[in-house]
C-alpha cells in the first residue's frame, strides 16, 4: 500500500496535541456548479444514502444533479453572508475562539476546523495538524447527537486518511455531547438571551435534522438522543410539555423520516391556537441553510399562513461564549492525560465543569 510522504521531523521538537472541529461542510459558492460538486460529494456518501450503488447512482447523476443544484444554490444566495457560507463562517469562528479559550485556561492544543463534505477537507487538515508536530488529535464532530448518517461519517473518512499514513498520531474523538452539561446550559443560554430581548413566547418548538426512520428501527440512537436533549434543556428552562415540543425537518425523498416532522407541526400549532411561536435547532451547533433559509424563512411563512401571529427563529449557538466554554469542556474531558497545561492548577472553574460534566454523564437516559 502507497502511503503519502512524512512530513519532516526535527528532533527534540515537543510533541503537540491537535484538535479537530469538524461540520457537515457547504458549496464553496452559491451557484449551481458549486453546488453541483457539493451535492455529489454528499449523496454519494453511503452512510448518508443508503441505496445500493447500482440503483442510486443514476437516480443522482440522472436526475438530481441535473435538477435540484440550481434550486439549492437560489436557497443559498438568499442566506449568503460577505464573509462566505454562513456554517463555514460559523465553524471557523468557532474553531479560533475555541483556540483563544484553551490557551487562555492553560491548555497547550493547536485546534483547526474541517467539513466533512466540501472544504477546508478533513484529509487536508489532519495534514496540517501532523506537519504542526501534532502526534495526538482529538476529533470532534460537531453533531451533538449521535448518527450513522453524520458522526460515523466522519470517522470513516478519518479512517480512510489514517491509510495512506505511515506513521500514525493517537486519536480520540468524541462519540456525542446530546446531555453534556455544557452544551445544554449553553443552548440555556441562548434561548434565555433571546427571551430577554424579545419576550417569552407562548410555545417553543425544538427543530432537530431529519433522519429516515428505518435507522431508528436499525439500531441508531440518534432519536433517543434528540428527546433526552429536548427534555433536558425543557427541564433546565422550567418549561412544562404543553409549553415544549420536538420535530424533524429536512425530509428528503419518499420514505418515511422520524416524525413528527416540522412542517405539519408548525401548521397544527398555529391552528392550536398558538399566537407567537419560537423555534430553536439545537442539533445545529452554527447556523446554516436548514435553519436560515428552511426554519426561518421557510417555517414563518407556513406558520404565519396557517394563522399564527408572531414567529421567531433563535438562533444557534454560533459564537456564543457559554458554546465557546461548552467546547473547551469537552475538549478538556477528552484529551484529559493528553493536553499538556501551561498553568500549575486547574481553575477552580475548570474543576467545578468537570464536577457538573461527570454529574451528566451519570445521569439516567
Amino acid at each position: 500500500m502507497k502511503t503519502q510522504p512524512e512530513p519532516e521531523y526535527r528532533h527534540g521538537s515537543p510533541a503537540r496535541v491537535g484538535v479537530l472541529l469538524v461540520n457537515l461542510g457547504t458549496p464553496d459558492a452559491p451557484t449551481a456548479p458549486a453546488v453541483r460538486r457539493y451535492l455529489a460529494q454528499f449523496l454519494s456518501d453511503q452512510r448518508v444514502v443508503e441505496i445500493p450503488p447500482a440503483v442510486w447512482k443514476p437516480i443522482l447523476h440522472g436526475i438530481i444533479l441535473r435538477t435540484r443544484p440550481a434550486k439549492s444554490a437560489a436557497k443559498y444566495a438568499s442566506i449568503w453572508t460577505p464573509e462566505g457560507s454562513p456554517l463555514a463562517v460559523w465553524t471557523r469562528k468557532q474553531a479560533e475562539l475555541l483556540q483563544a479559550n484553551v490557551s487562555a485556561h492553560g491548555l497547550a492544543l493547536t485546534v483547526r476546523h474541517a467539513m466533512r463534505y466540501g472544504n477546508p477537507s478533513i484529509a487536508g487538515e489532519l495534514d496540517a495538524l501532523k506537519a504542526a508536530g501534532c502526534d495526538r488529535i482529538l476529533v470532534v464532530p460537531m453533531y451533538p447527537q449521535y448518527s450513522g448518517t453524520t458522526t460515523a461519517s466522519v470517522m470513516d473518512d478519518v479512517h480512510h486518511w489514517q491509510l495512506r499514513q505511515r506513521t500514525l498520531p493517537e486519536l480520540r474523538w468524541v462519540r456525542q455531547h446530546h446531555d453534556d452539561a455544557g452544551y445544554i446550559e449553553a443552548l440555556a443560554r441562548r434561548v434565555q438571551d433571546h427571551w430577554a430581548r424579545e419576550g417569552r413566547g407562548d410555545h417553543l418548538l425544538l427543530s432537530f435534522h431529519g433522519v429516515p426512520e428505518r435507522t431508528l428501527t436499525l439500531g441508531d440512537p440518534y432519536h433517543c438522543h434528540c428527546y433526552k436533549t429536548a427534555r433536558l434543556l425543557g427541564e433546565r428552562l422550567g418549561l412544562g410539555k404543553d409549553a415544549l415540543s420536538l420535530s424533524f425537518q429536512s425530509r428528503f425523498g419518499k420514505a418515511k423520516w422520524l416524525e413528527p416532522y416540522t412542517e405539519p407541526t408548525l401548521q397544527a400549532l398555529a391552528k392550536k391556537g398558538v399566537q407567537h411561536l419560537q423555534i430553536f435547532c439545537p442539533g445545529f451547533p452554527a447556523d446554516c441553510l436548514e435553519t436560515l433559509e428552511e426554519i426561518a424563512i421557510e417555517g414563518r411563512q407556513v406558520f404565519l399562513a396557517a394563522g399564527g401571529q408572531r414567529y421567531d427563529h433563535i438562533p444557534c449557538l454560533n459564537d456564543h461564549p457559554a458554546w465557546i466554554d461548552a467546547l473547551r469542556g469537552l475538549v478538556e474531558h477528552h484529551t484529559a492525560g493528553w493536553a499538556v497545561r501551561t498553568d500549575a492548577q486547574p481553575r477552580p472553574a475548570d474543576l467545578e465543569s468537570q464536577r457538573q460534566r461527570a454529574l451528566a454523564l451519570g445521569a439516567k437516559v
